[in-house]
């Protein structure tokens, strides 16, 4: 079951924002590494932010308007006057392959749909590869939209999934 994460939450159930950051963190290549505080900000200031079972899944997004400092997202910002921007979406090794991220992408479109949104966008790991991700988001129909080397030795490509076909 898909479940809002909700700062009330995160402070009244003992061990769930514990388990959110461990989560994030067994991901951090992937993903970036975050500590309690970081975490708790992200998910004050998103679009969205879900997770399945206790710490199965999470996704994570926020919309052009955000109060974001991500260099990925200030791409997007510069590109795009209204978008989605998905910041992390991570299923543990327990939980892979059993639809959580795609069951997360389908609520993530449906909300950005009803509140009038065209497109939804993310970045990829290309250096380090992360082919598991391009392949999920191919998949999804997401498509290549741009390239950047960042400062920390990371080299992404920037994905957009066009909400008319979906």
């Amino acid at each position: 079951m898909i479940t809002t994460i909700s700062k009330h939450d995160l402070s009244e159930s003992e061990g769930l924002l514990t388990a959110l950051v461990k989560l994030n963190n067994d991901h951090a290549v992937e993903l970036s590494w975050v500590d309690e505080d970081r975490l708790m900000t992200l998910i004050d200031r998103a679009f969205m932010a879900e997770r399945v079972g206790r710490a199965d899944a999470m996704l994570i997004a926020f919309d052009q308007a955000a109060d974001y400092d991500s260099p990925n997202f200030l791409w997007f910002r510069a590109r795009y006057s209204r978008f989605i921007y998905v910041d992390r979406v991570v299923t543990s090794q327990a939980a892979r392959g059993k639809g959580l991220a795609k069951a997360l992408y389908r609520k993530l479109i449906d909300r950005a749909q009803a509140v009038g949104h065209d497109r939804i966008v993310c970045e990829v790991n290309s250096d380090p590869p992360n082919p598991a991700s391009d392949a999920f988001h191919q998949a999804l129909g997401f498509r290549p939209v741009g390239t950047a080397s960042l400062g920390n030795g990371k080299v992404v490509t920037y994905l957009e999934l066009p909400l008319e076909h979906v």
